[in-house]
């Protein structure tokens, strides 16, 4: 990339095995377009669109079963033919010099009945539910797990990326973030178990890792991230005492080399928003001996900085990555960026708000 040297956002960076030509992160982006939970052929030229040689990229939110799911079409990797059906998406990336991690994901109680096996409830670490109506839908009571199914889930998620590597995937970022089922676990204002998987602090986090060790030993700890949002509250999951909770995983994950930890900031209390807040992610950052990942609001600006600053390693971007296909070269160019369509974010369509953002137009 020209002027490759002029901002932190464009320097090059080694993380484990890949070599990255810019610390900007595509990140993972629910987009509702894979019907029946099988990812489609437009995906292909939306991740493809994206992709930069040495670009790192990190795919929407995909479900590890099929109790996993929280919304309609959203992608799953538990089936031959999901497998099959990332597969040319994943090839598109590669062909363009990219590197492409797959987010596995359980929605827990962020979902309801109709998603579910048999119109079963939802699994959770507890029976109290999301609020109905909160983010404008109607989530169903979940169960709570017992203690003899946990291992399933926990083989859910390994059998999730190995299905990940067999569809070319470079590696798998775990999603224990955003109030979904690992989340769930750990904060301590949903969890309400008194058995070894709630309580204090190693109990809660004890589903959480050992979803990370069942994976690592699965795939390889070179191939292995995981996102955490301990200072978010989506789908009212709130933890009393949220830095706490991020400085104890952030220690508990060195033990497994993850390749990196990719966290949201504490401004980002709910997911389309900034707020005012005095925490910030220095003392996990300090903390973790991988790749650090910030997200969470950025700008070309605020991202500079960071990266300068070494408070991260790399910036993921979401809205701005969604809205801009190219937006390392509108980046480099400091150039106009195209405006994100909220409405548009979650349509089924293939195409509108989806892969029709437009390029920047070079003389």
């Amino acid at each position: 990339m020209a002027a490759a040297n002029a901002i932190p956002l464009l320097t090059r960076y080694k993380m484990g095995l890949f070599n990255l030509s810019h610390t900007m992160v595509l990140a993972p982006l629910t987009r509702i377009r894979s019907y029946n939970h099988i990812p489609q052929p437009h995906a292909i030229l939306y991740y493809s669109q994206r992709t930069t040689n040495g670009g790192f990229l990190i795919a929407e939110a995909t479900g590890v079963s099929n109790t996993a799911q929280g919304y309609p079409n959203t992608p799953g990797i538990w089936t031959k033919e999901q497998v099959e059906a990332w597969k040319p998406i994943v090839d598109a990336v590669h062909q363009k010099g990219g590197i492409i991690f797959c987010q596995i994901w359980h929605a827990g109680r962020v979902s309801n009945y109709g998603l579910q096996p048999n119109g079963e409830a939802p699994i959770s670490s507890t029976s109290k539910g999301v609020t109905p109506g909160v983010d404008g839908l109607d989530w169903s009571p979940p169960r709570p797990l017992s203690i003899e199914e946990i291992p399933k889930i926990v083989n859910d998620f390994r059998l999730a990326a190995r299905n990940a590597i067999e569809a070319g995937f470079d590696g798998v970022e775990i999603h224990g973030a955003n109030g979904y089922l690992i989340d769930q676990f750990m904060k301590d204002q949903v969890n309400d178990r008194t058995d070894e998987y709630g309580g204090g602090l190693e109990n809660r986090c004890r589903f959480a890792l050992e979803v990370v060790e069942a994976v690592v030993r699965e795939i390889g700890t070179e191939r292995v991230g995981m996102r955490l949002s301990p200072y978010a509250e989506c789908a009212e999951a709130v933890d009393s005492n949220p830095e706490a909770l991020g400085l104890y995983m952030a220690k508990a994950l060195n033990k497994f080399k993850l390749l990196y930890l990719h966290v949201i900031e504490p401004r980002m209390i709910q997911l389309t928003d900034k707020s005012e807040t005095q925490h910030s992610l220095l003392s996990m950052r300090r903390a973790f001996e991988g790749t650090f990942i910030a997200a969470g609001g950025y700008n070309r600006d605020e991202g500079n900085k960071a990266v300068a600053a070494n408070y991260a390693d790399l910036v993921a971007f979401g809205r701005l990555f969604l809205a801009n296909p190219d937006l390392p070269k509108r980046f480099e160019l400091n150039a106009h960026l195209n405006k994100y369509n909220r409405s548009t974010f979650y349509l089924p369509d293939p195409v509108v708000g989806y892969t029709d953002y437009p390029f920047l137009k070079l003389a």
